[in-house]
């Protein structure tokens, strides 16, 4: 990916480059690599938050936060990263961010305490944003010609939404076989074929001329991310108060003088005139609001399988590989698809499955099993796998070829806020509710130890754990009093997605019906 091509002629140039076409889908399945890298990482950690919670007792602000530093650094850095990618080649900045994201990977593993965690996953975020923006510019010179671009994208997209169910799997498998730390060391073994093959397959690309990278841009993308996102979970947790509106109305502030600061430059950081064409900007959104039901889902499920029905981490995460299959097939059946249906009315109905997926967890009775849950994934999954591979087609074809670099840093991008919002929003609203629902049996205090109890009332793991300490005769009512608090919380982000994706759908079938079928 890059920020901005302004050079017809050297993607032109990229074009006509003769290439045999194996090299070319070789090329592309090296690409899937670091894609499913960054999916699998956002969402294989969540099966590693029990294990998590029990060896290092973090907070449950912690715990989000062990989840959310590594995709707000990356969605923060995406756009400069892409810009770096212009200037220094697309494929060197891939490499360079793969050798970083495995050496850190391995350190992060071994984190003693939840601050080292939390920075672990951070500095995680730094070079991820490295490896993300190579792929979809890189898939655009590779695959000039409209319709093996349009598949290629499907396989990118089926790589990024199956990676993210096939997080689960892999995280749940590796935890019940050794530690939590295991799931960052699955880095390693998923770069080692990018970084022996990468450089002599995925051909280079770069800007010839480059525009000057803008350094208050960056620090000003960072100063609207971060405050926005931790606004959010302080506004959830602890209510409305001056720290949390305040962090949100500072972001946003900074939002208005990063967007003003864009128009003024030559070369902006983020090209602003992108979002003028209406089908890119509801592209664009339906892809954010696609992650955002996606892993919002995923991060209360994980939780609902392994600590209420009393799944190992691998059997929770094999009871979702139906989900996995779903992502993958809906992204590639929606392909010859659009050619007869126009592509609007396909990312509407996309949406629309992932409502009907909320719907059924909405008005939905929790307490005969993981069937009902399993089942509403499977519908979501297909309303993600749908929307996401035709939205993002539209996305790079919505915008001029000059710009196309930035289409694909903007889209990527939406992937990673998607992805950030649905575990920030929709956990912190969980946690909420969790905490101020939650009614302890009397008479706990004397049995465990403050910060055992204290666990209890933060999260839903720490509980739990407190359930296995105490009486059979409590044990049960804590359980019980648990998954109350906690069930309260899904039935409210569940309607909170079910209101968003049915918006989103009615929104899409509206902006998106004039874009025509594929040719």
């Amino acid at each position: 990916m890059t920020t901005f091509i302004k050079s017809s002629a050297s993607a032109q140039a990229a074009a006509t480059a003769p290439r045999s076409p194996w090299r070319d889908w070789l090329a592309l399945g090296l690409l899937m690599f670091p894609v499913l890298l960054v999916a699998v990482d956002n969402t294989a950690l969540t099966f590693a938050l029990p294990a998590i919670a029990g060896a290092l007792e973090p907070t449950g602000v912690q715990l989000l936060w062990i989840v959310d530093a590594y995709p707000l650094v990356l969605a923060g850095l995406l756009v400069s990263m892409g810009s770096l990618g212009d200037r220094i080649g697309r494929r060197r900045l891939l490499i360079l961010g793969s050798i970083g994201f495995a050496g850190l990977s391995v350190a992060t593993a071994f984190a003693p305490a939840p601050e080292w965690l939390i920075a672990g996953r951070a500095a995680l975020g730094f070079f991820g944003a490295m490896l993300m923006p190579s792929t979809l510019s890189l898939i655009r010179n590779i695959f000039p010609e409209p319709n093996r671009r349009r598949l290629a994208v499907a396989i990118w997209a089926a790589g990024f939404s199956g990676g993210a169910a096939l997080g689960p799997i892999v995280g749940g498998w590796l935890v019940e076989r050794f530690w939590w730390g295991a799931v960052f060391l699955v880095a390693v073994p998923l770069m080692l074929p990018l970084l022996a093959f990468g450089p002599a397959v995925i051909p280079e690309s770069k800007d010839p001329a480059p525009g000057k990278v803008d350094i208050p841009s960056i620090m000003l993308s960072m100063l609207v991310m971060v405050p926005v996102v931790y606004g959010i979970k302080a506004v959830a947790t602890e209510g409305p108060g001056t720290a949390g509106l305040g962090a949100i109305a500072f972001g946003l502030a900074m939002g208005t003088v990063f967007v003003r600061r864009q128009h003024r430059l030559k070369h902006p950081l983020l090209d602003m005139s992108l979002f003028r064409n209406r089908v890119f900007s509801m592209a664009i959104s339906a892809n954010i609001l696609a992650l955002f039901s996606f892993n919002g889902f995923i991060l209360f499920l994980a939780q609902h399988l392994q600590l209420l029905e009393g799944m190992t981490p691998s059997a929770a995460g094999v009871a979702m590989i139906p989900a996995l299959a779903a992502t993958v097939v809906a992204g590639l059946v929606v392909v010859p698809l659009v050619r007869k249906v126009r592509p609007g009315f396909v990312v509407a109905a996309g949406l629309a499955f992932s409502a009907a997926g909320y719907t059924m967890v909405t008005f939905g009775n929790h307490d005969g099993g993981p069937s009902l849950l399993l089942a509403a994934l499977l519908v979501l999954a297909l309303g993600v796998g749908t929307a996401e591979t035709i939205s993002n087609d539209l996305i790079l074809g919505s915008a001029p070829p000059e710009k196309s670099g930035a289409a694909a840093a903007i889209s990527e991008t939406g992937y990673e806020v998607g992805s950030l919002l649905g575990t920030a929003v929709l956990g912190s609203i969980l946690t909420a509710s969790y905490q101020q629902n939650l009614r302890l049996p009397a008479g706990l205090d004397g049995m465990l130890p403050g910060s055992t109890l204290h666990n209890a009332r933060e999260t839903l793991a720490g509980a739990i754990e407190a359930a296995n300490l105490v009486p059979e005769s409590l044990s049960a009512a804590v359980r019980e009093a648990a998954a109350a608090a906690f069930d309260s919380g899904v039935h409210i982000t569940a309607a909170i997605g079910l209101v968003l994706m049915a918006t989103a759908a009615v929104l899409a079938a509206v902006v998106l019906r004039k874009v025509p079928k594929a040719a």
